[in-house]
């Protein structure tokens, strides 16, 4: 394996990633609206050498939102904000090409790798709640296969938007009075299945020549779309084995698709609880899940695993018929992730719903700073990570234990770059 560094994202959803977080003592329930906030995470992840925030987002106020955080900010607006309260991290935002045209989408995000001089990149998702289908018209989320047809072809027009400038079509001449050189900017005419755009964008080449790609599909049809599109690979695997396999073969396929596979980054999420002491760690977990509450979460699992959990004795192991019907259409992969943790691990329906609140299904890493940062480093070691997607249940407090305790045991001083893609070492589009 190569010895390249680790990357760094800090992956921020609301207040972090458990469900309860906002219930804590030391929690602001609506900080998510103030800006301070933001630039606060912002500023303390840059600082710690975090290569870039990622921010998630869902279009649609979810389903028990009286039981919550719910509201949830346009990624695009925070982004904007804070390229101005930052100088070198990367600013990952979260888009729908289900519900956007391209030519939108390009815009925003040329917008933002400008303001930042190349900070930018793009989650890609595909989006899969029936709410969200429902607040733009739609009776029901297309059919799965739909949804990554669609993604490609959005995804196509958006690249070729990218490339209508060229470098040094801006020439700013003010004796000749020539703003731009025409030939270097080039009509799309881009007619797919799903979308239409003749083009050109009205903004410049993006300094990174386009944002850094993201995407975190584990289907098969969203690694088909990894493997030819993704910078960068957000996926979920609780257990070694399990991510050796994906990383293997998302590589197989990256190379399947004439791409590098050294230029495609996997980043697993991990949910770190890091504390002086193990056994500091597992109180502030105690802690954490005490807040937790129980109907609220026992539905929220129900509602993954596609069966009414309630009908069963929430302190006896996950019934064997749970999981084993056809596939939703919501998130495929994650079914398998959260049954398999719970068969692995022997986990009480109580528990795995526990599970799910702190981090649904993501890598759970309880314990020093030391020995997180032991389990991060071997499973790069082991091919199954290149890197990770850091999410602290709790903003800011376990993102400051994660800088103090972890970071200074990972040997991973950020680099000399200018770009988000210089920064993960990614070649140049």
């Amino acid at each position: 394996m190569s010895q390249r560094r680790m990357p760094l994202n800090a992956v921020i959803f609301g207040l972090g990633s458990h469900e309860a977080g906002w219930r804590l003592p030391e929690s602001d329930p609506f900080a998510i609206t103030s800006l301070n906030y933001w630039v606060d995470i912002a500023q303390r992840a840059e600082a710690a050498g975090f290569d870039a925030l990622f921010l998630g987002d869902v279009l649609a106020l979810q389903q028990e939102a009286e039981r919550h955080l719910s509201d949830a900010l346009d990624p695009l607006v925070v982004l904007s904000a804070l390229a101005a309260q930052t100088t070198r991290i990367g600013l990952i935002g979260t888009a729908s090409t289900s519900f956007d045209h391209p030519f939108h989408l390009a815009r925003r995000f040329a917008s933002l790798d400008h303001l930042s001089n190349g900070r930018a990149g793009w989650n890609i998702v595909t989006s899969s709640n029936p709410l969200e289908a429902h607040n733009f018209g739609l009776d029901a989320m297309p059919e799965h296969s739909a949804r990554y047809a669609r993604a490609e072809d959005v995804l196509d027009a958006a690249l070729k938007l990218w490339r209508s400038w060229e470098a040094g079509a801006r020439i700013g001449d003010k004796a000749t009075g020539r703003y731009l050189d025409p030939k270097k900017v080039h009509r799309v005419e881009h007619k797919g299945e799903f979308v239409s755009t003749a083009g050109p964008l009205n903004v410049a080449r993006p300094p990174q020549g386009r944002p850094i790609l993201a995407q975190a599909g584990s289907s098969e049809a969203g690694r088909a779309f990894a493997a030819r599109y993704a910078d960068i690979i957000f996926t979920v695997q609780s257990e070694i084995g399990e991510a050796r396999a994906f990383y293997a073969d998302i590589k197989s396929r990256v190379t399947s698709a004439g791409r590098d596979p050294g230029a495609v980054l996997v980043m697993p999420g991990i949910v770190p609880i890091a504390a002086e002491t193990r056994t500091m760690a597992e109180e502030r977990l105690a802690e954490l899940n005490g807040f937790a509450v129980p109907e609220h979460v026992m539905a929220k699992l129900s509602e993954f695993l596609g069966t009414d959990l309630t009908q069963f004795d929430p302190d006896q192991p996950l019934p064997e018929s749970v999981g084993s019907g056809p596939p939703n259409q919501s998130s495929q992969s994650r079914v398998a992730v959260l049954v398999g943790i719970a068969r692995r691990e022997g986990l009480t329906i109580r528990q795995l719903s526990l599970r799910l609140a702190i981090g649904r299904g993501h890598l759970l890493a309880i314990g020093t700073g030391s020995e997180i940062a032991a389990t991060m480093k071997h499973w790069v070691a082991e091919g199954a990570a290149d890197g990770f997607n850091v999410m602290c249940p709790v903003m800011p407090a376990d993102l400051a234990s994660f800088s103090e305790f972890v970071i200074p045991h990972l040997g991973n001083p950020p680099p000399h770059a200018d770009t988000l893609r210089q920064r993960y070492g990614l070649p140049e589009p």
